[in-house]
């Protein structure tokens, strides 16, 4: 049994990760913490839970504790991380591992010398649709790939206005925003899908330099982009066309996928409105014709519901047998840091107008390509 600590138990983790593990029987959550103990208590009254803890530090050195998950804001992974590699604990950190690129490195170079498992929650690489059309390409039956092209809604990020609660992502220094979350996720499945990119030529336009708070009559500023568009190339040789357009909400669209190959085309939307593309099912069509994932590509417990709970879940079940296997799983803090990486490329490319070269994989100790201009 791997006895788990939830740091961040109050937030996105009370109806992601606490579900997904409580339907796994190879975990059980023993401690969680937030910000105050009074809400940490109801965290653990309504989980079950044996310990709770306002310091994430006290759940970190508990004995009770095999391995951490680290749901708090971006800016906050860092300190929580290291006092869990400090104290030996496996770790599982939510997106994205750190603020940025370097400290990605520094995070995942410190979990190489620490020598315990550590994986990051990107969810589509566990998604079921993303799995299956990624062996739908590699089969072949749509032909050799030629080009990807992914329209994606952003929102909540990147409007005339945000939600109180998201206010402190306008600052890029909190590392949360249209291009962090979302288009890092949505580029996450895309690569699932259909391998990683090499080459990316970007623009991240900003439409709004001050925001409304939402509910209120208060603008506050704003230092992050709207859009996210680039053109990039596939390690298979394949073009890329992404576009992640932000908004005030609610999604109404999602996302529209389309692959085209040398002998068809597949086109993936979402099989629910306002979903997004690592978090739910996909309608999947081959040409004219309806295509259902089979069931085998379903692996966690029925009694986990569909979404987020269940590629968290799955990513667990990965971690287990990561655990058991002496080795890392994956998607590892060495995937995270290839992600912050891409990033750091799209981010580069915008800034400098300039093509960026990302390597298809990144070692903790690695550096950044030097830019090239076309």
């Amino acid at each position: 049994m791997i006895r788990v600590g939830v740091v961040g138990a109050s937030g996105w983790a009370d109806g992601s990760h606490l579900p997904a593990l409580a339907a796994l029987e190879a975990f059980e959550v023993t401690a969680v913490a937030t910000t105050n103990q009074a809400s940490a208590d109801r965290a653990a009254a309504a989980h079950g839970v044996r310990h709770a803890f306002a310091d994430a530090n006290e759940l970190v050195a508990h004995p009770d504790v095999d391995l951490v998950v680290v749901s708090v804001k971006a800016s906050g992974h860092a300190d929580v991380i290291r006092a869990a590699l400090k104290a030996g604990k496996h770790v599982v950190s939510e997106w994205p591992l750190g603020v940025d690129a370097e400290e990605a490195s520094e995070l995942a170079r410190a979990a190489d010398d620490a020598g315990v498992v550590h994986a990051v929650v990107l969810q589509g690489h566990h998604s079921p649709s993303a799995r299956f059309v990624a062996d739908v390409l590699a089969e072949g039956r749509i032909g050799t790939l030629e080009s990807v092209a992914l329209v994606a809604e952003g929102a909540p990020w990147g409007g005339s206005r945000i939600w109180p609660n998201l206010v402190f992502g306008l600052d890029p220094a909190e590392g949360t925003n249209i291009v962090t979350i979302m288009a890092g996720h949505f580029l996450a499945a895309l690569e699932r899908v259909a391998g990683p990119l090499v080459e990316v030529s970007a623009r991240l336009p900003r439409t709004h330099d001050r925001v409304l708070v939402a509910g209120t009559e208060q603008t506050v500023p704003n230092a992050t982009p709207s859009h996210v568009l680039l053109h990039g190339v596939l390690a298979s040789g394949a073009t890329a066309s992404v576009t992640v357009h932000g908004g005030n909400g609610p999604i109404r669209d999602g996302f529209l996928l389309k692959l085209v190959g040398s002998e068809g085309t597949l086109t993936a939307t979402p099989s629910q409105r306002e979903a997004f593309i690592h978090w739910h099912d996909w309608d999947i069509r081959i040409g004219d014709d309806a295509v259902a994932v089979p069931d085998a590509y379903r692996t966690v417990p029925d009694a986990v519901r569909s979404g987020p709970p269940a590629n968290i879940a799955a990513l667990y079940q990965e971690v287990a047998r990561a655990i058991a296997e002496d080795r890392q799983p994956h998607p590892s803090f060495e995937t995270a840091l290839r992600h912050h990486r891409l990033l750091a490329a799209i981010e580069r490319s915008a800034a400098e107008g300039t093509r960026q070269e990302i390597p298809e994989r990144a070692r903790p100790d690695a550096r950044p390509e030097p830019s090239a201009g076309r």
